[in-house]
């Protein structure tokens, strides 16, 4: 059995500010510009074309645990590259799934050559209680069984409105322990 479809797509979670630099920019400037942007990545271009990409991860992994100077060296000397990314129109079952094989958290969004947002997992978690939602349902429709009828996960209280490490689903409401304590 393959990868169950949530219906959800990209498209419809991802972030469309996209925060891009050019491949000759120094380092520097690239970390300046994602504490200013407060983003985690920063995607570089040539030509107005996107050819890599440089998250926070990479600037401590190969600037600041290898001591270099961030000053001397350029975006397209530490840049992930090539991009790997999705498209508006992927489900995003199929995107957790290539984040999971790639050991990537965020991808840039392609639509025709063109960079259209980016989607993180941070994106994925907000809406993480209603996807397994829609996958209960259509597990249900399936089956006439539900998918999950408790546990555990994270995300977003359907109470409260809070983000939770710790959320249980009672009474087909994902909850975090704080709602389910004043609820007893």
């Amino acid at each position: 059995m393959g990868i169950m479809k949530t219906g959800i797509e990209i498209k419809n979670i991802m972030t469309k500010r996209i925060v891009t630099s050019p491949h000759f920019e120094t380092v520097q400037n690239i970390a300046k510009k994602m504490t200013e942007k407060r983003v985690g990545s920063i995607i570089i271009t040539k030509k107005d074309r996107p050819v890599g990409i440089i998250t926070e991860t990479d600037i401590n992994k190969r600037i600041v645990a290898l001591a270099k100077d961030p000053k001397k060296l350029k975006a397209e000397d530490i840049m992930s590259t090539p991009i790997v990314h999705v498209k508006p129109g992927d489900d995003v079952s199929d995107v957790v799934h290539k984040m999971k094989k790639y050991k990537i958290r965020r991808f840039p969004v392609v639509k025709n050559g063109k960079i259209v947002g980016i989607i993180t997992n941070t994106d994925i978690a907000r809406i993480s209680p209603e996807m397994i939602d829609v996958l209960n349902l259509r597990l249900k429709m399936r089956t006439g069984i539900p998918a999950v009828e408790s546990g555990t996960t994270s995300g977003f209280c359907e109470e409260c409105g809070n983000y939770s490490e710790i959320l249980e689903f009672i009474d087909s409401v994902w909850v975090c322990v704080e709602c389910k304590d004043s609820n007893i």
